[in-house]
Formats: structure tokens, C-alpha cells, sequence
């Protein structure tokens, strides 16, 4: 069906105009003031409304097997709920084991997602070793139409890739044109820590954060900047938390190297008190890299508003209370992530835009332009304009709410935002031109989404 989208205010990375959309066949086919509707056509009335282009979480787990368990949601319920939340495609993590094979992962999370999901998506292909099969099972995956990697330089033995594995993923990346995503903290220090930490009877979430401190974090980024630097190779650096991360990062950018930088959600919000909490409730709050000093929070917020800090994810990662208490009798043993994919867009508005933080037109390139444009999806999605998915959040910044798990549409028993008020959220929300959201309600396909082939982009 045909839509019209009338009286709103169209808001994107570098324009902000009073005018209607007309919808068909999928794509914005019209953009301008006055426009009227043929018969049958669906007519929203966007008045005093933001309308914003649909918004991109560069950085999501829906389907994960990690510490001995499963992260809770499925492809359905985190779809929705990133929909309720403004977001119209995520980028999931696929993440086999070092102990699984590359190609047969791939197809598990393809399979995992397809006739699943509610929204648009695509993946990073997580490199967790390189054997001889690898290279042309990473070629493969970029011929199905994936061109971005992923690399661990933590959870040693599972996920993390030694030094000489992380050189070959970016050669092989440089001459594939792809980008290679990296969580960036250093894997041996990281074992040697908890490590000592347990035997001193140091067992509690709060000995989380000291295990892998602020300096971990910014050896890993310095290392893999300096990889990317003697490769040729294009990088992101995923959920960088803290002021001397980011030093190492704009070091390597004001050299030349080619580097992107992505800091998550809960990093704005959230401190390293609320993991410090006894027992169960701290618990909660236990992400890698983890929660930090407040004194970071601000160095972000500079960051991201200057565009030194080039998107905003959620490493949406959500595990049950029950889960989380698996690491009741050592921290190491908990599963590491938070809930986020449902609340990014409304928290970053509320405390980003509202309270002045964050100009809106930055807002929208680092939740929608900015991932669009590094990972090959500009401007299929990330703005509005003609010939671009109609995929539009049309924005209440009148409504006042806050956030909790009684609430929330995320398959998770706790919300790490628990009791935060917003000021805003999408009225309606759009997936290739059909209404999925109304109100804050789900009124649309679950099947909806469909995965998004890309091309290499670099050279």
C-alpha cells in the first residue's frame, strides 16, 4: 500500500525541511510540500513530529552460545523490540567458536534469522581462528554478499585470535575490500588478572571492571590500530568505554590509519558502580569491556558530539537473572551483556539531544547515516531521500515515560535501564514502506525483515 506522510519535519545528518513523503512500492518516491494522495493510500499525519530516517544498531547478539549458555532472545523478539525502540536494522555479530567451523556458523545464523526477523538486517562475520579452510570460506561469505569481519582480541581459547591470525584476517580484508570490526582488550592480560584476582578470594561482579581495566582496553585498540596501520586494512573498533581507548584511537586516526570508532549505549549511561553492587544486582551490569569510571562518561559524550566517535551500538546481549547467576560463586563465570537494542535511540535522544549534549543532525549520522555509510548500506538506508527503503521513524519528542522490564518487548527478565526517564519515542515506525510500529505497540509482520547483501566498498 501507498503511503503519505504529511506535515512532519524531516530530520537527517545534514538537513532539516517542514514536507511530506509519499511512499510506494517499497522506496520514498516523493519528497515535498503540498503533496496529495492517490485513492487508497495510507495518510499519516505527522504534525508536530520529528521524522527521522530509520535508525541502525551497528552492533547486536540475538543468536549467541557464550559461557555456557544462550543469549535469551530470538530473532522475533529482538526484532520487535528494536522496531518499538526507532531501530528499523541491526548488524548481528555471527559468532562461531574457535572449536566451529566459519562456514557452517554462517549458515546457522543465516538460518537462525531468515522469515524471522521484523526488521532489515545483515552480519559481521566473526574470524575466531585461521586455519587453511579459512581464507576461502571468508571469500565465500563475501561473495554471498557479508563485508564485514569481526576479531576478538579477548575470551582467549573461544572467541580471541592470536596476533598472527588478526595479521592475516586484515590482509585478506584489505584485498577483499572489507572492514574488520574488533573488540579490542588484551586476551593474555585479561586471563592473568581473573587469575589472580580468584586466588586472592576476589570473587565478586565488582572485581569485574579491575580485570580488565581501562589499560587493557587501550593496549588492545593501540595493537590493532597498529595491525590495521602495517596491513592496509580498514577498521572499527566496537564498544570503546573509556577516555584512553579513545587516545590510542585518535592517535592512530591523526596518523593516517584507517579506523572507525563505535562506543555503546550503556558506556553514556551507566558506571562502574552499578556492577559493583553485591550479588545479583551487580550482576546485571557485568559487559566487556566493562562498565567505567564516571569521569569517561563526559570524554564520550565530547567525542561523539565532535563526530570522534563515529556511531552509537548497543552490544545488545541479553541473559536472564538466572543466567547472570551462574556467576554467583566467581565473576568470571558470569555471562557478559545487557539488554539495549529497545532503548538506544530514546536514551541517546533523552540524554543526548534533550539535555544538549548531542546535536540532532549528529544523533542521526551516528545512529543511522554513519553505520550505513561504513558498512555498505548508504543510502539504500540511513537517510531520506528519494529512491531510498522507506524506512522512517516518525518521532513524539512530547511523550514522557520511563523505562522497565514490566514494559519492555526484549525476551530479557531485567532492564539494565530500570527506572530512566525518556522524553520521546517513535509514534510510528516504518520497514520498507509498511507501518511495524504504532504507538509503542508491534502492528506489524514478524517476518518482515530481510537480510541486506552488500559489496565491498574499500579499496
Amino acid at each position: 500500500m501507498a503511503i503519505l506522510i504529511q506535515n512532519g519535519e524531516i530530520v537527517t545528518s545534514d538537513s532539516r525541511q517542514r514536507a511530506d513523503l509519499y511512499i510506494e512500492n517499497e522506496t520514498i518516491t516523493r519528497i515535498g510540500a503540498g503533496l496529495t494522495a492517490p485513492p487508497g493510500a495510507d495518510v499519516v499525519d505527522a504534525s508536530g513530529k520529528l521524522v527521522f530516517p530509520g535508525f541502525i544498531d551497528p552492533h547486536v547478539h540475538i543468536y549467541l552460545p557464550f559461557m555456557s549458555t544462550f543469549a535469551k532472545d530470538t530473532h522475533q523478539t529482538a526484532s520487535i523490540a528494536a522496531l518499538i525502540g526507532g531501530t528499523t536494522t541491526y548488524i548481528e555479530m555471527c559468532c562461531p567458536s574457535r572449536m566451529d567451523d566459519a562456514l557452517e556458523g554462517y549458515q546457522l545464523w543465516k538460518a537462525k534469522a531468515e522469515g524471522n526477523s521484523a526488521c532489515d538486517y545483515t552480519f559481521h562475520m566473526s574470524v575466531t581462528k585461521f586455519v587453511e579452510a579459512t581464507e576461502s570460506q571468508l571469500r565465500e561469505i563475501v561473495r554471498d554478499g557479508i563485508t564485514s569481519f569481526k576479531i576478538f582480541l579477548a575470551y582467549k581459547n573461544f572467541f580471541g585470535v592470536e596476533d598472527g591470525e588478526m595479521y592475516r584476517t586484515l590482509a585478506l580484508a584489505r584485498e577483499l575490500g572489507v572492514i574488520v570490526t574488533a573488540h579490542c582488550e588484551n586476551a593474555e592480560l585479561v586471563a592473568r588478572l581473573q587469575e589472580r584476582l580468584l586466588a586472592e578470594g576476589k570473587t565478586g561482579p565488582e572485581w569485574h571492571e579491575p580485570s580488565r581495566p581501562e589499560s587493557v582496553e587501550a593496549e588492545g585498540t593501540g595493537r590493532f590500530a597498529t595491525f590495521l596501520e602495517n596491513t592496509g586494512a580498514a577498521g572499527y573498533v566496537v564498544h570503546l568505554s573509556c577516555e584512553p581507548a579513545l587516545k590510542a584511537a585518535l592517535a592512530a586516526k591523526e596518523r593516517g590509519v584507517r579506523l572507525s570508532v563505535e562506543s555503546v549505549l550503556p558506556h553514556f549511561l551507566l558506571d562502574q558502580q552499578y556492577a559493583a553492587r553485591p550479588g545479583l544486582e551487580g550482576m546485571k551490569h557485568v559487559m566487556s569491556p566493562p562498565l567505567r569510571a564516571r569521569r569517561n562518561q563526559q570524554v564520550l559524550w565530547n567525542a561523539l558530539g565532535s563526530g570522534l566517535i563515529d556511531t552509537v551500538g548497543t552490544d545488545h546481549c541479553p541473559f536472564d537473572l538466572e543466567q547472570k547467576l551462574l556467576g554467583e560463586n566467581a565473576f568470571t563465570q558470569i555471562p557478559n551483556g545487557m539488554p539495549g537494542i529497545e532503548e538506544r535511540v530514546n536514551l541517546m535522544y533523552t540524554y543526548g539531544v534533550r539535555r544538549g549534549s548531542l546535536d540532532v543532525h549528529r544523533f542521526v549520522d551516528a545512529l543511522s547515516t554513519r553505520p550505513a555509510k561504513l558498512f555498505g548500506l548508504f543510502p539504500r538506508k540511513g537517510t531520506i531521500a528519494v529512491g531510498s527503503d522507506a524506512d522512517l521513524v516518525i518521532y513524539d519528542t512530547s511523550y514522557k515515560g520511563s523505562l522497565s522490564a514490566k514494559t519492555q518487548y526484549v525476551n530479557n527478565d531485567y532492564n539494565a535501564f530500570e527506572g530512566l526517564e525518556i522524553a520521546g519515542r517513535p509514534s510510528v515506525v516504518t520497514v520498507r514502506g509498511k507501518v511495524q510500529v504504532r504507538d509503542g505497540r508491534f502492528v506489524g509482520e514478524s517476518g518482515r525483515g530481510r537480510l541486506l547483501k552488500r559489496k565491498p566498498q574499500l579499496a
